[in-house]
């Protein structure tokens, strides 16, 4: 898309009328002052936006359950899944404990930000894909974390997922009944 040269008085109208015009470049006598302006600008755009928060991330997977974890080490030290505290989102304990165990082992529940976006499968396989990421979180964080993660059984996969139903079977290895007569 062409750029298109406007005189200030242009500019000044298309302001006063609130019109939403394409970017342009105001053509003006002293290039100096269009200088020090668009630095001003992006002064100011860099100030707005700020420098992002610094995460580590990692993917935690079980059954069908997959989860995005990012620890933070900025910002209020809270365990969010799906936007709530993991107290709430998990309303048994087992998957309470289960969802934070990672974190426990290591002493550091209480040290980072964590975020979590959880989907697929049941309460119980999310919470175990948040342990499993949280375990690999971790070790990307500090590579020292390994050797522990890894003999709590943190850090590997359960390969176990329900198997898929065959052609010509009622589930994945059940036949249809047989009848004499």
């Amino acid at each position: 898309m062409p750029t298109k040269i406007i005189t200030k008085k242009v500019a000044d109208k298309i302001e006063e009328k609130e019109i939403v015009a394409p970017p342009v470049f105001i053509a003006s006598e002293d290039i100096a002052d269009d200088e020090e302006i668009s630095k001003e600008i992006a002064q100011s755009i860099k100030e707005s936006a700020g420098k992002a928060d610094r995460y580590f991330e990692a993917i935690g997977r079980r059954k069908t359950a997959v989860a995005r974890i990012r620890l933070y080490t900025k910002g209020e030290k809270e365990f969010l899944v799906n936007n709530k505290s993991y107290q709430k989102y998990f309303q048994l304990i087992e998957d309470q404990e289960s969802a934070v165990a990672s974190m426990k082992k290591m002493k550091c529940l209480d040290k980072f930000r964590v975020t979590v976006v959880v989907r697929g499968g049941g309460h119980h396989a999310q919470a175990e894909a948040i342990r499993h990421g949280t375990a690999r979180v971790l070790v990307d964080f500090n590579n020292n974390f390994r050797k522990r993660l890894r003999k709590a059984g943190f850090l590997t996969r359960d390969p176990r997922m329900r198997e898929r139903k065959k052609f010509g079977k009622k589930r994945a290895r059940k036949g249809p009944q047989w009848a004499k007569r």
